[in-house]
């Protein structure tokens, strides 16, 4: 008799789990490793879950390979440990992602790398701190928390001329608003955390590229370095990527409305955000990116530290927290001691940043609002 059952189909990836990979013979088994980059020796390096999210997220990046990690900063490290090597320059943004910074200062400095940071608005001047030893150049556009604007192109084009290898953290823009690998980038990472996932319920990173020994040589580093990503967070991900781009959209929109809102206000003393006309970084924003994202930061007129507890305290829609992409409103504070000690210092004074989720923007501008009445009565009862 003949069946009738039909083959299941479904919407969603499969989640695949696995610990052990199994070998059909002792051959296959002795030549396991012949199967990276692309395929399945040992869990470490992933399942079939983990090739799809990666092959969707190279697509979105306009690469030819990516390998996901569990985590972005885990992403940044990887990339770092896969090629700098003791005796080895690096190049590190002042403004780049805090763990990067203290990995390469607390550790790497240890095994004889020499570390550098650069001021984060670099652009060809970048070519004057290129040493015969310089291996990688490591960017964030832009910059975390203080938002200056590097002009990548220019940094890339001085960095093929002395075959030195280039790192961007795009997680700022996503691929929707800046695609780094078409502007000579060798490695995009983006904290898949945050616009990727979108929900504020997972940890995964990514590193894009187009280099095929590149991408061999990181595959094998994930595997040493045991930097294994959850299937079902890849799952996850692949889920929030179906809506990234109305998501992206839609806080864009937003964001703008806020931060154009808040630089008119008058206890604001500046609205760090390259998508508006007044910040320094807004011309290299206009040539190179498509669109803004929901991240920015303010600076508030000087006031006490009551002042700035009566902002916080206030707030009923934003929450306190650091990890930004979602879809909720974010507020994160970096108090001035962390701003003035920062090598090539943006401001001395505190700096909120504030991440729009899918809220109503008139009622995040009600609780902004709120929340600024509130600092103004601190700051004039202290003046």
């Amino acid at each position: 008799m003949k069946s009738t059952t039909q083959p299941f189909r479904s919407l969603s990836p499969a989640v695949m789990r696995a610990s052990t990979v199994v070998f059909n013979s002792l051959a296959d088994f002795a030549r396991r490793k012949e199967r990276q980059p692309d395929g399945y020796s040992y869990g470490i390096t992933g399942t079939p879950t983990a090739r799809e999210l990666e092959h969707r997220i190279a697509e979105l990046e306009g690469g030819a390979h990516c390998v996901v990690t569990p985590s972005g900063q885990s992403a940044l490290m990887t990339t770092v440990m896969g090629f700098v090597r003791g005796g080895d320059h690096l190049l590190i943004s002042a403004a780049c992602y805090g763990a990067l910074k203290t990995f390469a200062q607390k550790w790497l400095a240890n095994f004889n790398v020499e570390v550098e940071l650069y001021a984060p608005a670099i652009g060809v001047e970048i070519e004057k701190r290129i040493r015969p030893n310089t291996r990688m150049i490591c960017m964030e556009s832009p910059g975390t928390v203080t938002m200056e604007m590097p002009d990548v192109p220019a940094v890339v084009a001085a960095a093929k001329r002395h075959n030195v290898m280039t790192m961007m953290d795009n997680t700022w823009a996503s691929p929707l608003g800046f695609k780094p690998l078409e502007h000579g980038v060798d490695f995009s990472i983006e904290a898949a955390t945050k616009f990727f996932g979108g929900h504020s319920d997972l940890l995964v990173g990514s590193i894009s590229m187009n280099n095929s020994d590149y991408y061999t040589v990181l595959r094998e580093t994930q595997s040493i370095l045991g930097q294994q990503t959850s299937p079902d967070d890849c799952f996850l991900v692949m889920r929030g990527l179906e809506t990234l781009k109305v998501r992206y959209a839609a806080q864009s929109v937003s964001t703008l409305r806020v931060a154009e809102y808040l630089e008119k206000h008058p206890l604001v003393e500046k609205v760090l955000f390259p998508a508006l006309p007044s910040d320094a970084g807004h011309a290299i924003w206009k040539r190179d990116f498509s669109s803004s994202g929901c991240l920015f930061s303010l600076i508030l007129k000087d006031a006490p530290e009551k002042a700035f507890n009566g902002f916080f305290d206030t707030l009923k829609h934003f929450a306190i927290g650091a990890s930004w992409g979602g879809v909720h409103s974010l507020v994160a504070y970096y108090p001035a001691p962390l701003q003035a000690n920062r090598p090539f210092p943006l401001t001395d004074r505190p700096v909120i940043r504030i991440s729009i989720g899918l809220e109503d923007a008139g009622l995040l501008l009600d609780d902004l609002n709120a929340a600024l009445e509130a600092f103004g009565r601190a700051r004039s009862e202290q003046g």
